[in-house]
């Protein structure tokens, strides 16, 4: 990454990462027109799950978000990343059933040693002409404002703060005593592949993580269902009230909230929408359905998104950037509805944030593979 000064990497944090985008008020629901139903491949391996996993089935479904929604951060420019809605197979795969979380990660660096992108000195020649004093490690973390605010300025409630990393989420005065449930936050894509690896595992491509977000059911707005509340209860950890300085959690939860909070979708996943952000494999471009459309008529199969080289963020030119997943507990109708199952997000590989972590898949063996 080369970047000229500390302003602009605590804005390609922030903005760059595609957090903080814009939806209709309550998510307007898909067209059902656009989403054919969700065909489900019936083989499974034998033998038990992995510990903490479940079975994905894979099969053949409709990708993508029928509704564009519009970016605040960068410009009120109306965002097609996630269309056309087009159809898509992927093989089974095992998945964690939550997020990672603060003890899985510990014992993966005890038993590792590793040293997270966060606890790392920045480079100076990747930083020309930053003073030297100003290169120390840290992370993006949220602070509320004092009061409302207009929500054309991000850097009015994020902060880069010195010191802030995985062990200490929100920097130094924080600690994980007490939060050893909570999802593992503050990394950055390479720290969650080098997790993936150590565990046999990998981190999610975006069809599947798509795919088992929706959990068997077709065209909705949420993992559950088209309503925001069904029976009048939360159904996932986002933000409720004036964001970005009154969260009211009503959700019970005012940051991230202990994984298994709330209840599964269909597959029987956690937390696939909202608590916070999840990277996935694929490189990012605004335009891959539709690049993805063009080359291949019918049906996409285990689509693994663009080379490096042809990722694009027009926000962001010469900045390559991952697929990130599912919102946060920041997200909200009035700023954020990135919960929206269908809904893209996006973040530049190095970098990290107090509400963005991931979950990994298994590969299967061969029964659940597409026909």
């Amino acid at each position: 990454m080369k970047l000229t000064a500390r302003t602009s990497l605590i804005k390609r944090l922030l903005c760059g990462a595609g957090w903080l985008l814009a939806g209709v008020a309550g998510a307007t629901a898909g067209k059902a027109a656009e989403y054919a139903p969700t065909v489900e491949l019936t083989a499974r391996p034998a033998g038990a799950a992995p510990a903490g996993m479940v079975w994905i089935p894979g099969g053949e479904f409709s990708m993508g978000a029928a509704a564009a929604t519009q970016e605040v951060c960068g410009g009120l420019d109306t965002v097609d990343d996630a269309r056309p809605v087009h159809r898509v197979a992927v093989d089974g795969f095992w998945m964690d059933a939550t997020e990672v979380t603060n003890e899985a990660f510990a014992k993966f660096v005890a038993a590792t040693g590793y040293v997270t992108v966060a606890e790392r000195t920045p480079r100076a020649e990747d930083f020309p002409g930053v003073p030297k004093e100003l290169l120390v490690p840290g992370g993006a973390v949220f602070t509320p404002t004092d009061g409302r605010v207009p929500l054309d300025n991000a850097l009015q409630w994020w902060r880069y703060v010195p010191g802030a990393n995985w062990r200490h989420p929100e920097g130094p005065a924080s600690d994980l005593r007490g939060k050893e449930k909570l999802p593992v936050v503050q990394v950055a894509y390479e720290d969650a592949a080098a997790y993936a690896r150590w565990a046999g595992k990998r981190l999610p491509t975006e069809a599947e993580w798509e795919f088992a977000a929706r959990g068997g059911l077709t065209g909705m707005n949420y993992p559950w269902g088209n309503e925001l509340k069904p029976g009048g209860k939360w159904a996932a950890n986002i933000w409720q009230g004036d964001f970005p300085w009154h969260n009211a959690a009503a959700d019970g939860f005012v940051g991230a909230a202990p994984v298994g909070s709330f209840k599964t979708n269909g597959y029987g996943l956690h937390d696939m929408a909202g608590n916070v952000w999840e990277w996935c494999a694929d490189w990012y471009r605004p335009d891959e359905y539709a690049r993805e459309v063009a080359a291949v008529p019918g049906v996409v199969r285990n689509p693994h998104g663009p080379a490096r080289e042809m990722s694009f963020d027009p926000q962001e030119p010469g900045q390559a950037k991952r697929v990130q997943r599912g919102g946060s507990f920041l997200c909200t109708a009035l700023y954020c509805s990135r919960y929206v199952v269908g809904s893209r997000g996006k973040g530049a590989p190095d970098t990290g944030s107090n509400h963005l972590g991931f979950r990994c898949v298994q590969e299967a063996p061969a029964p659940g593979k597409t026909p």
